[in-house]
């Protein structure tokens, strides 16, 4: 969950950004967070968009509205 929440808080931050940009802002390597944003995109909690031939990630509303909600706690 800790993972989750500082994914999430980062994006929120932050707004949409590549991968590997993401990576090194959450201090997670790359091939996990890789697992992570699937799993969140599963949730509709994220989503990928491509932006000069680069993939960016961001939050959907859902996933701002729960980012808020996690950050309250």
């Amino acid at each position: 969950m800790k993972t989750l929440s500082r994914i999430l808080k980062t994006m929120a931050d932050n707004g949409p950004e590549e991968k590997t940009s993401l990576s090194f802002d959450t201090n997670l390597n790359y091939a996990r967070l890789a697992k992570h944003i699937v799993w969140l995109e599963k949730k509709g909690l994220v989503e990928s968009t491509i932006e000069d031939n680069k993939i960016n990630v961001g939050l959907t509303e859902k996933g701002r509205e729960f980012a808020s909600t996690l950050s309250e706690l």
